[in-house]
């Protein structure tokens, strides 16, 4: 690819994503000059966060001390490194940012309360750092930021935000499609057959089911600290160990897993604080005849039982058969595949488990790809938010601009 500086006219979008593993930064360049204006990936660019960093963002995902010094900072550092990350990425595709439309900023979230838990239901908020006026002056090109804030101002949880984005991407499905996107929180999007949604008017619906990847890194990182790798890769140890049937379902009576959607969490709720009180409060709860210490291998292997039941229960409540999609971190998780393949195989639901490969889509770049498309719709003036996924009390475009 190739841009003359001179005569550069602006075509593309770029979305910037980070999610609650903090593993690193995601971007997806995009082009939406097609008869259709359909989301077409050009080019995408991955940097990996230094453990350092990983450590600054992780932390603040629970209260702590000097927190808004400490979250402010961090908001400046992050937009100076998505700065670099776009100025590096740019220069990859021999871009310069007059060839840039908008960067659509999703951010770092490092505390999302949609219910405002701890306040009796008021007030609820969502944070996500990453300066986007900091990222505008630094690269020179706009950003479209603060995507969730307004859909909670309008009641609603302000996520997920990614299904609306999917609708465009299966626009005649003639089967029912779900795509379930495993990061560190998993959530799925369900996108009826269009024939049935015209007959029994269903919604496009979308929420988190429960931990993805979230519980199964922690959990792996505390008993494998001299790991350079801080997570299980491919599932390799928790393929060693053998599921707990009285830990999975003590599990599954969580709260947040019996609430009914709009609903969406994050790493603030599930994380090893959360995990280890859970076990402590298990092992309370058997005789003392059947109390016994669970091997760390075999808790691993039924979180990653845990997160796969909660997919599986959760699009089972929704349709008996379809076309399921997967993306994010944990779709190159083989054992957490193989074992969702093996649940809707050996379920009465009939569905085809596939990656968004498939559909010739790279699904490590889907939410990015999303932020782009926000972006695209905040300067188009499109709806951009769902209120049957969010709850929110009306359609509206989501995003601030931030200019250089």
């Amino acid at each position: 690819m190739s841009s003359n500086p001179a005569k550069a006219v602006a075509r593309y979008y770029i979305g910037l994503m980070s999610g609650t593993s903090a593993d690193g930064i995601d971007l997806a360049l995009v082009d939406f000059a097609n008869p259709d204006n359909k989301a077409q990936l050009v080019a995408s660019y991955y940097q990996a966060y230094s453990e350092a960093l990983a450590l600054k963002i992780t932390s603040l995902y629970q209260s702590g001390d000097n927190e808004i010094d400490r979250a402010f900072h961090l908001d400046i550092e992050l937009a100076q490194l998505f700065s670099q990350a776009i100025s590096a990425f740019l220069q990859q595709e021999n871009l310069t940012a007059a060839d840039i439309i908008a960067i659509g900023n999703h951010g770092q979230t490092i505390r999302h309360r949609p219910c405002g838990e701890e306040l009796n239901g008021k007030n609820a908020f969502t944070l996500q750092i990453g300066c986007s006026q900091t990222l505008a002056t630094l690269s020179s090109i706009r950003v479209i930021g603060q995507f969730r804030r307004k859909d909670m101002a309008l009641g609603g949880q302000g996520a997920p935000l990614v299904p609306i984005f999917h609708q465009q991407l299966f626009k005649s499905n003639a089967v029912s499609v779900f795509i379930v996107n495993i990061g560190g929180i998993a959530n799925i999007t369900f996108l009826p057959e269009v024939a049935e949604e015209i007959a029994q008017k269903n919604k496009v619906l979308g929420f988190d089911t429960g931990p993805g990847n979230a519980l199964l890194d922690d959990w792996f990182s505390k008993h494998h600290p001299e790991s350079d790798v801080k997570f299980d890769k491919s599932g390799a140890w928790a393929a060693k160990g053998k599921v707990d049937e009285g830990l999975l379902t003590w599990l599954m009576h969580d709260q947040y897993i019996q609430e009914k959607a709009p609903k969406s969490t994050g790493r603030e709720y599930f994380h090893l604080s959360w995990l280890e009180q859970q076990l402590v409060s298990y092992d309370s709860s058997l005789s003392q005849e059947v109390t016994q210490t669970i091997k760390p291998v075999d808790v691993q292997a039924t979180l990653l039982a845990f997160t796969v039941q909660t997919i599986h229960d959760d699009i089972h409540a929704l349709a008996t058969q379809g076309k399921i999609y997967l993306c994010g971190g944990g779709a190159h998780n083989i054992a957490l595949v193989n074992l969702l393949k093996q649940k809707f195989t050996s379920s009465i639901t009939k569905f085809a488990v596939n990656t968004m490969q498939a559909v010739g889509i790279d699904g490590d770049q889907l939410e990015a790809m999303a932020f782009a498309w926000l972006a695209y719709a905040f300067d188009h003036s499109l709806n951009s938010n769902m209120p049957a996924v969010t709850g929110a009390r009306a359609s509206c475009t989501l995003g601030t601009e931030f200019l250089p």
